[in-house]
């Protein structure tokens, strides 16, 4: 019969890889939310740095520059730490993480990002079947 077809043949997609909807590595291991973070961190971090150092030495050159430099520095070494820590692990690790610690060490600001939602349980989890035992006399 020439007219039959498959009825999921209408020209769509029948399956996606499931790759398609990770964002992409950009650099050293880091996607690009991952990437603004660790650029904004070690650039908070230089300039704090970088203000005492500049008013010591009296050169107003030296708070960017060590914005750079820490930058820079901040890329390469925290990009290297956090692709070891996500190796192996799911996509959604790294930021199950950060809310599981802040709900942990700030409980309030973990109440301000969402961190209620998560369950958090101290003990043991198990799983448990129930043996229900019958007997089969009298059945042939």
């Amino acid at each position: 019969m020439s007219g039959a077809t498959d009825p999921l043949d209408n020209g769509t997609v029948t399956f996606l890889p499931h790759r398609l909807n990770r964002q992409p590595v950009i650099v050293r291991g880091l996607t690009a939310d991952e990437l603004w973070v660790t650029v904004g961190l070690s650039a908070c971090a230089s300039l704090l740095l970088g203000i005492p150092l500049a008013w010591l030495t009296r050169s107003l050159a030296v708070a960017p520059t060590l914005i750079v430099v820490g930058v820079a520095a901040g890329v390469f070494i925290g990009g290297g730490v956090l692709r070891r820590r996500k190796r192996g692990r799911p996509d959604t690790w790294l930021y199950r993480h950060v809310q599981w610690w802040l709900r942990c060490s700030a409980p309030r600001l973990s109440a301000v990002l969402g961190g209620r939602d998560l369950i958090t349980r101290a003990g043991y989890w198990t799983t448990r079947r129930t043996i229900l035992m019958t007997t089969r006399r009298g059945r042939s």
